[in-house]
């Protein structure tokens, strides 16, 4: 009981445990290849473009795409924060904190089609 750190005796996810759960390459479904889901976005695109985040809660930044990963982790450089324009440099922002990805060059806002004229 003394011993309590992080040892493959207790949540251990490898090794050849006696609790065979049909994971890992001992298992018959290892012969069976699922095919791999695409990416959603395909944002290899924009590398190197300025690109618009906003974020849950209303934040917004600008910035050029450096790297991405699976998560929508994003590496963004010359980012600046939209309203104040406070320049922040480069940055990592959290994919699962990401709402709206827009690339800069090419969009143009145009008025609100929905909205009532009164």
């Amino acid at each position: 009981m003394a011993d309590r750190g992080r040892g493959a005796a207790r949540g251990s996810r490898g090794g050849n445990g006696a609790r065979g759960r049909g994971h890992g390459p001992s298992s018959s479904q290892a012969s069976v290849d699922k095919p791999r889901r695409e990416a959603i976005l395909d944002l290899s695109k924009y590398v190197n473009e300025r690109i618009r985040v906003k974020f849950t809660g209303g934040r917004e930044v600008t910035g050029i795409l450096k790297g991405y990963d699976q998560l929508l982790n994003l590496v963004l450089d010359d980012v600046e924060e939209e309203p104040r324009k406070r320049s922040l440099g480069l940055a990592v922002l959290r994919g699962p904190t990401i709402i709206l990805l827009s690339p800069v060059d090419g969009s143009e806002e145009i008025a609100n089609p929905f909205l009532t004229q009164e």
